[in-house]
């Protein structure tokens, strides 16, 4: 691989890492905004109307930072990856389009009547904004994941005479079967940094003794909700996207879980070191036949190891492997943390729980590192493809970029993402100190839709 690839693939990795930050919790966080501006809308509850603008403030920087981190990492398949553009852009260009055209525009059109026009507009149409809002976050995710599972798991084209490829079956491309369980796994996963944001913005609030009905209800809805979805990760999701990789990828699922021989039987890892020079892992900790179990539903099944592979179509095992371990290790955390929230709120304990607010809050990075750790896994364990069986990294790079260009510019990068970070960073932080507009005294009915003392 030479050094210009490398240098490419360095800059896409991190414009396309900082950028996911910004739409993970825009694509979880607006489900919950149209849930409140609904409970508003049903109950007549202030308190909901306040929490909805509130989150729909924090919504909005974080809609405004994915555009401005979005659009260099797009320019970029025309820069550093022209090659590739050239070979799949017949295909790719068609869900990068509709993502545009429909998804994006559906949801920025309502997003200013959503953040201004709550004065200027009825009450069920401002609330039908806050839910093409929604719908326009949520389609906007299912067009780039359904870009990605193309990548993945190429169906749907045709090559042409000069090698590259073209759109066939446009229902083939949506309905790829593997881009619906992936959909489904990163959207729950969105939904669930969102409900962990929202719970430890309350369990803030309620720590220091401001804004108390906003902070139990922010750590209710975050619970619960969180709860539902951290479970949802493990499955079906999870599980489902899995069978996937086993069908479709066998040797990223023989990376993500350290299996360098094939064997019936086989054991699932819950800690251990890649070695790839001895083919082992180095102190692992499994559980006897479990990972046959998982994939075939049978204990003495046979699954593939790496050793079945030439090394030159193997993933690069240690990053794989860590980063699904990762993964899988948060999302365990966030099952417990949120199921022992849920029976707090059963007991009718939540709110006054100081102990479990300062978990909540120590929670709030750890869902954006999941989320990183899965994109991880699905990119890097698709190596040494570009686009799965049909086109290597190296051959869609752009051959007239030279390494010291692309440097010259992620290092540019860095700097300007890191000012704008940290402009970020202070509004949100401005948010949070201003609070959530309080309601008047006694406007609220005496029976929120969502009991969050239970």
């Amino acid at each position: 691989m030479t050094d210009a690839v490398v240098a490419d693939r360095l800059q896409f990795t991190f414009t396309i890492m900082y950028h996911y930050l910004f739409p993970v919790l825009t694509m979880g966080l607006a489900p919950f905004i149209a849930a409140l501006k609904t409970l508003h809308l049903a109950s007549g509850d202030v308190q909901y109307a306040a929490a909805a603008r509130f989150w729909t403030r924090i919504f909005a920087l974080n809609f405004a930072m994915g555009v401005v981190t979005g659009i260099p990492m797009e320019f970029q398949f025309g820069t550093n990856w022209a090659t590739f553009s050239t070979f799949a852009g017949g295909v790719v260009g068609q869900t990068l389009a509709l993502e545009g055209v429909f998804a994006f525009f559906l949801e920025s059109s309502f997003l200013g009547i959503l953040l201004f026009g709550e004065d200027r507009v009825s009450p069920r149409f401002h609330w039908l904004s806050s839910i093409l809002v929604a719908a326009g976050a949520l389609i906007s995710g299912f067009f780039i994941v359904a870009t990605n599972a193309w990548m993945q798991h190429p169906v749907g084209y045709a090559v042409a005479p000069d090698g590259t490829v073209h759109l066939d079956n446009f229902w083939a491309l949506l309905g790829n079967p593997f881009a619906w369980w992936q959909y489904a796994h990163v959207i729950s996963g969105a939904i669930l940094t969102a409900a962990i944001v929202m719970a430890a913005t309350g369990a803030y609030y309620l720590l220091a003794g401001k804004h108390a009905a906003f902070g139990r209800l922010s750590v209710t809805m975050g619970v619960l909700v969180g709860a539902v979805f951290a479970l949802m990760q493990l499955f079906p999701t999870g599980d489902l996207n899995s069978r996937n990789v086993l069908i479709y990828q066998p040797v990223k699922l023989a990376t993500m879980e350290g299996l360098f021989r094939t064997q019936p039987g086989a054991p699932l890892a819950i800690i251990g070191m890649p070695d790839t020079t001895q083919e082992r892992l180095l102190d692992p900790v499994v559980v006897p036949d479990l990972l046959s179990y998982l994939a075939y539903g049978d204990f003495h099944a046979t699954v593939r190891g790496l050793g079945d592979y030439p090394r030159d179509l193997r993933p690069p095992v240690q990053i794989t492997y860590y980063a699904y371990h990762i993964m899988v290790g948060l999302g365990t955390v966030f099952i417990a943390v949120l199921l022992l929230g849920v029976l707090l709120w059963w007991r009718r304990a939540l709110p006054g729980a100081r102990w479990f607010l300062w978990i909540l809050l120590a929670q709030l990075p750890f869902p954006y590192i999941a989320n990183e750790a899965g994109w991880t896994v699905a990119e890097v364990g698709r190596q040494p493809w570009l686009v799965y069986g049909l086109l290597r990294t190296p051959q869609g790079a752009s051959p007239t970029v030279v390494a010291a260009e692309t440097i010259f510019t992620l290092l540019g990068f860095a700097g300007i993402y890191a000012l704008l970070g940290l402009i970020f960073l202070y509004l949100v932080l401005r948010i949070v100190a201003e609070g959530p507009a309080e309601a008047p005294a006694g406007s609220a009915p005496p029976a929120p839709a969502i009991p969050v003392e239970h």
